[in-house]
C-alpha cells in the first residue's frame, strides 16, 4: 500500500461533529428551502419563546418529522397552532447534533386545514352534543366535604403523583381509593370504562376523579373515545375530569360533572383545604360564643328599661285610674240613651204581643164553639131522642140497608133509652132511603133502621 492510499483512508475517518455539519451542509446544498405539509403533533412551547413540535402524514402513516420554530420566528405566526392541525411549515433541513437527528428549522407556518384526527374530534363532539352528554342540566354538583375520593388513572402516571401529593397537603383526613387503568394505546379506552363501572359498582367514594397528565392530542385520544365518554356521562357517582394541561379539552371533559385544567386542580377542586376548614370553624366558634353573650347584654339592657319604667308605680297606677274613670264616664253617657229608647221599644212590643194574643184567644174560642155546636148536632144520641133507633149486627157494626139483611140474622135495636134484641123474620121491599120520602121537613137526617123485625123475647 503507497502514502497516497493510507492518506486517503485517512482523510475518510471523520469526527462526530464534522460528519454531521458536513451532513448538515449536504441537505442544505442539496434540499435548499423546503415546504412541508403534515399534521401537529406533540407542540410545545417553551419558556424562551421557541416551538417545538413534530408533523406526521395523514392516515396514520409512521413517517414523522421532527421540527423546530425559535421564537423570532414563532412571533410571527398569526394563529394559535394546536396538535391535530394541519398546516404547511416552511424551512431548512438540518441535523441537531445533540442527539443526531433530523429536523426542519421552521421559519413560517400557515394553518391549511384541521388534521384528520381533529376532524374526528370535532364530528364526535358534534353527535354527541346533539345526544345531550355535555347538557349542563344534567350535571351535578360534586360534594363538599367528601370522606372518600376516588382516583381513576395509571398507578405509574405523574397526574396519580400530582393528585396524593395535593389531597395529602389540602386534606389529609380524606381517604383515597385508586382505581387503576391504562390511559394512553389502544387498549386504554376499555381500561377506563372497566375501572370506571368497577368505581360504580362497589360505591365507596363519594366523589369519583378521573385524571392524566398532559400530552399531545394522540396521547389523550382515550379520553375521546365514545365508549368512555358515555361511561363518564352515566356515572352514578359525581365525577371530576382533569385531563393534560389547561389548553387540552377532552370529550370526557365535556361529559363530566366538573372539569379541572389539571390533575392537580381536580384534587383541589374535590376537597377543601383542611386549614380553611380549620379557620371556618374557629369564626363559627367565635360567633356562638360571643351570640350568648350579646344575648344577654341586650336583655340586660331591656331589664333596665323596664326597671326605669316600674320606679314609680304610683304614678302609673294613678293614669291607669284616670284612663279607667275617663272610660267609664265615656260609656255611661254612649249607653243611657240607648238603654232607655230599648227599654220604651220592649215595652211598646210587649203592649202588641198582649193585644195580639188577646185577640187570637177570642177567636181560638169562638171557633171551637162552632166547632162544638157543629159535634153537638151530629151527636146520634139526639136523633135517637127524636124516635129514631140504631140498628146493628151482633158484632157491633151498623147496618144501614135491609139489603143486607138473611131471614133468621140476629139484630141489635138501640134507643134513647134502651135496647133490645131481635131475629129478622121477613124482609120487605121498601123506597129508596135517598129519594127522601122518609125525612119530613127540617128533620135531622135519619139514622139507619131496620126494617121489621120480631122481638127475640
Amino acid at each position: 500500500m503507497n502514502e497516497a492510499t493510507v492518506a486517503g483512508a485517512t482523510r475518510a475517518v471523520w469526527g462526530v461533529g464534522a460528519l454531521l455539519q458536513a451532513s448538515s451542509d449536504a441537505l442544505w446544498a442539496r434540499f435548499g428551502p423546503v415546504a412541508v405539509r403534515g399534521e401537529l403533533s406533540g407542540l410545545s412551547r417553551a419558556a424562551s419563546g421557541h416551538w417545538y413540535f413534530s408533523l406526521k402524514d395523514e392516515g396514520g402513516a409512521p413517517a414523522l418529522l421532527r421540527c423546530a420554530m425559535f421564537r423570532r420566528a414563532a412571533m410571527l405566526v398569526n394563529f394559535t397552532p394546536a396538535d391535530g392541525q394541519r398546516v404547511e411549515v416552511r424551512g431548512r433541513l438540518d441535523l441537531y447534533a445533540a442527539r443526531g437527528e433530523l429536523q426542519l428549522v421552521a421559519e413560517a407556518m400557515q394553518r391549511v386545514g384541521q388534521g384528520a384526527l381533529y376532524e374526528e374530534f370535532l364530528r364526535l363532539r358534534a353527535r354527541l352534543e346533539a345526544l345531550g352528554l355535555f347538557d349542563a342540566a344534567r350535571k351535578r354538583p360534586i360534594p363538599a366535604h367528601p370522606r372518600r375520593v376516588g382516583v381513576v388513572t395509571s398507578r405509574s402516571a405523574a397526574a396519580l403523583h400530582d393528585v396524593l401529593t395535593a389531597l395529602a397537603r389540602r386534606a389529609p383526613h380524606v381517604e383515597v381509593v385508586i382505581y387503576p387503568c391504562l390511559v394512553q394505546g389502544a387498549e386504554a379506552p376499555a381500561s377506563i370504562v372497566a375501572a370506571l363501572a368497577e368505581a360504580a359498582l362497589r360505591r365507596e367514594v363519594d366523589t369519583l376523579l378521573l385524571v392524566r397528565g398532559g400530552g399531545s392530542l394522540e396521547d389523550l385520544w382515550a379520553f375521546n373515545d365514545e365508549r368512555v365518554v358515555r361511561t363518564v356521562a352515566a356515572s352514578p357517582l359525581p365525577l371530576l375530569c382533569g385531563v393534560g394541561h389547561e389548553s387540552d379539552v377532552t370529550l370526557a371533559d365535556l361529559a363530566a360533572d366538573l372539569r379541572a385544567p389539571t390533575p392537580t386542580a381536580a384534587a383541589e377542586l374535590a376537597a377543601p383545604a383542611r386549614e380553611e376548614l380549620l379557620f371556618n370553624l374557629g369564626a363559627l366558634e367565635q360567633r356562638l360564643r360571643r351570640a350568648p353573650l350579646r344575648r344577654v347584654q341586650s336583655e340586660a339592657q331591656g331589664l333596665d328599661r323596664r326597671a326605669v319604667a316600674l320606679g314609680q308605680p304610683a304614678r302609673t297606677l294613678a293614669a291607669q285610674r284616670e284612663r279607667l274613670q275617663a272610660t267609664g264616664h265615656r260609656l255611661a253617657l254612649a249607653l243611657g240613651p240607648a238603654l232607655q229608647g230599648r227599654t220604651q221599644q220592649l215595652a211598646r212590643n210587649a203592649q202588641r204581643l198582649a193585644a195580639q194574643g188577646r185577640l187570637q184567644l177570642e177567636r181560638a174560642n169562638s171557633k171551637l164553639h162552632q166547632l162544638a155546636a157543629r159535634v153537638q148536632s151530629l151527636d146520634p144520641r139526639r136523633v135517637l131522642g127524636r124516635g129514631y133507633a140504631w140498628v146493628e149486627a151482633e158484632s157491633g157494626r151498623a147496618i144501614t140497608q135491609a139489603a143486607g139483611l138473611v131471614v133468621g140474622q140476629p139484630i141489635r135495636a138501640v134507643w134513647a133509652d134502651g135496647s133490645a134484641r131481635a131475629r129478622v123474620t121477613a124482609l120487605e121491599p121498601g123506597a129508596d132511603p135517598g129519594d127522601g120520602t122518609h125525612r119530613a121537613a127540617g128533620d135531622d137526617p135519619p139514622t139507619p133502621t131496620a126494617k121489621r123485625a120480631d122481638a127475640a123475647a
